[in-house]
C-alpha cells in the first residue's frame, strides 16, 4: 500500500503503466466494489446513478477550465470525436500529426463519403500546416511518445488561421493544469490519469459550435428530463451539452465520480511537478534530455523481458518501451528499471 497526496493506493513497486491504464484510489476501488456488491443482492435503482454522473461531469469540466454546461459525457474518445466528426460541414479539411492515436483520426476519416478529407503532418510542423484546413485534431500529450503540444501555442495558430479545434486531453488531465475555455472541442477518457474505471469520457463545447455539434446518437439520457424521456416523440433534447450524452455507464461513472471528487482539490502544479521529477531522474539517468511530459519511450524493445521479469508494469508502443509515471509512483520505480536495464546490452539503453 502507498500513500501520496493524502490517500491510498494499494499498488506494489514497478506499476508504470498509466498511459495504459491508471491505478484508482483505495478509495475509488472500495466505491465500484460496493457497488457491485449492490448490484449482485439487487439493491440498486437506476436513477440513483444520476448524482454520479453529474459529479463526474463538474469534476471534469473543472479539471479542463470549463463550465459543467458545456459538456457531454459518453463512453469512449472515438464515440464522441465520432459525433463532432458527423458534425463539421460536407467537404471539411482536418489536419492531424503522423502517428496520432486513431481515436482521434478514424472518425474524421470515416467521414470521407461526405468528402471530409484528414492530412497526416509531421508533429514538428503541425502548427506552421494549419493554413487551408478547417479543423485541427490533436492528443495535447501524445500516446505514441509522450510528446507534448503547447496549449497556448495551439490556440495563437488556430486563431491565426481561422481553424477549429479538438483536444484530446487523455493523457493530460490528471497531471496537468488545463485551462482550455477557448477550444472548440476537448475530449477525454476516464481510465488513464483521471484513475477511474473505463466506460466514461467527457466532450466539452465551446460556445461557437455548441448548436452546430448534432446529436447524431440521440437517447432517453440526452433528454432536458431523462426520466420523462423514455417514450415517444416530440423530440424534447437537453438545451445544453446534455444534448449529446449517451446513456451513461453506471459503475464507471460512478467510479468516475469518486476519483475526480478527490483529484479536483489537488494541486495540479504539484503532481506535475512530481511526476515530472521521476521521468526527468530516470532520462537523466539515461542521458537522455528531460522530458516534456511523464511519458518516457526508451529504444529498448529486447528489454521488455527484463523489466517485466523485474515487476515493471509497462507497455510497447511502436517498438519502443513505454513508461508512465504519476502521483504514486516514487523514485523506487525508476532504480528497479534502472538496474533491470543494467542487466540489457548497455549499447540499447535508449
Amino acid at each position: 500500500m502507498r500513500e501520496t497526496f493524502g490517500t491510498f493506493f494499494d499498488l506494489e513497486p514497478g506499476y508504470l503503466n498509466t498511459a495504459s491504464i491508471g491505478v484508482p484510489p483505495a478509495e475509488v476501488a472500495d466505491s465500484v466494489s460496493a457497488v457491485v456488491s449492490g448490484w449482485r443482492g439487487g439493491r440498486l435503482s437506476p436513477p440513483e446513478f444520476d448524482e454520479y454522473v453529474a459529479r463526474a461531469r463538474e469534476g471534469f469540466a473543472a479539471l479542463v477550465g470549463v463550465s459543467p454546461e458545456r459538456v457531454a459525457t459518453g463512453s469512449s474518445v472515438g464515440q464522441l470525436v465520432g459525433t463532432v466528426a458527423a458534425s463539421v460541414p460536407d467537404g471539411s479539411s482536418v489536419v492531424v500529426a503522423e502517428r496520432e492515436f486513431t481515436s482521434v483520426t478514424f472518425p474524421f476519416a470515416a467521414q470521407h463519403g461526405r468528402g471530409v478529407r484528414v492530412t497526416e503532418v509531421a508533429p514538428e510542423r503541425l502548427l506552421d500546416s494549419l493554413s487551408g484546413h478547417d479543423v485541427l485534431a490533436v492528443s495535447l500529450v501524445q500516446s505514441s511518445d509522450g510528446r507534448v503540444f503547447d496549449p497556448e501555442s495551439l490556440r495563437e495558430a488556430a486563431a491565426r488561421h481561422g481553424v477549429r479545434v479538438l483536444l484530446d486531453v487523455s493523457q493530460a488531465a490528471g497531471w496537468m493544469p488545463l485551462e482550455l475555455d477557448w477550444a472548440d472541442w476537448v475530449v477525454g477518457c476516464a481510465y488513464k490519469w483521471l484513475l477511474a474505471p473505463r466506460g466514461a469520457a467527457w466532450l466539452a463545447l465551446g460556445a461557437d459550435v455548441a448548436r452546430s455539434t448534432r446529436p447524431v446518437g440521440a437517447n432517453w439520457y440526452a433528454g432536458e428530463d431523462p426520466w420523462q424521456s423514455l417514450y415517444g416523440l416530440p423530440l424534447r433534447l437537453a438545451h445544453n451539452a446534455r444534448a449529446l450524452d449517451a446513456s451513461p455507464d453506471w459503475f464507471a461513472q460512478l467510479g468516475a465520480a469518486a476519483a475526480l471528487d478527490w483529484l479536483r482539490t489537488l494541486d495540479l502544479s504539484a503532481v506535475r511537478a512530481h511526476c515530472l521529477e521521476l521521468a526527468g531522474r530516470l532520462c537523466g539517468k539515461l542521458g537522455m534530455a528531460p522530458p516534456a511530459s511523464p511519458i518516457v519511450t526508451l529504444d529498448v524493445a529486447e528489454a521488455l523481458p527484463e523489466l517485466r521479469a523485474a515487476g515493471i508494469r509497462c507497455a510497447e508502443r511502436d517498438g519502443r518501451v513505454r513508461l508512465s509515471f504519476h502521483l504514486y509512483n516514487t523514485r523506487e520505480d525508476v532504480d528497479l528499471v534502472l538496474d533491470a536495464l543494467s542487466r540489457v546490452d548497455p549499447g540499447s539503453s535508449r
